[in-house]
């Protein structure tokens, strides 16, 4: 039984992904260092292992929900090439092979999504979270005095 090896010669697209899927690297139990590293051991595909990983924090919810659910980091795959999606045919909508698409871990904070990445061999990047701009408001310049130009209003 022969394993699947990713084609580390495959072309770019850009139409799904504005990230390379090819790695720079792929563990194999010949890195320098006492231990073996987790991506080795723990039987994982090679393609999975040659797929890149974005480490972010979610978005506030737009609802009135405040901050719940803001405090963690999450980690999910980059999307595969565009040969692994078609439209299904009885209902139109879109189907993938990708078992990974809709995967993501969460995390306590962002040094631990790293450390699990590289623990792993992922290569990675990080999205760092917008901050928040404050703009002080107040009820009360609703009602100050601008001067303008004198306006007739005629109603007849």
């Amino acid at each position: 039984m022969t394993r699947h090896q990713p084609d580390y010669e495959a072309t770019i697209d850009h139409g799904t992904s504005q990230f390379s899927p090819v790695p720079k690297r792929v563990m194999d139990g010949s890195e320098p260092g006492d231990t073996l590293p987790a991506a080795v051991l723990s039987g994982a595909p090679t393609d999975l292992q040659a797929r890149n990983v974005r480490i972010y924090r979610p978005t506030k919810a737009a609802t009135q929900s405040g901050t719940w659910h803001q405090h963690h980091w999450r980690m999910d795959w980059d999307i595969l090439q565009r040969g692994h999606r078609w439209e299904n045919p009885l209902m139109g909508w879109q189907s993938s092979a990708d078992s990974m698409q809709g995967t993501n871990l969460k995390f306590k904070s962002k040094e631990d999504a790293i450390a699990f990445a590289q623990k792993q061999g992922y290569e990675y990047f990080v999205q760092e979270p917008n901050e928040r701009r404050f703009v002080p408001k107040s009820y009360a310049n609703n009602f100050v005095h601008e001067p303008k130009k004198l306006r007739h209003i005629k109603t007849k």
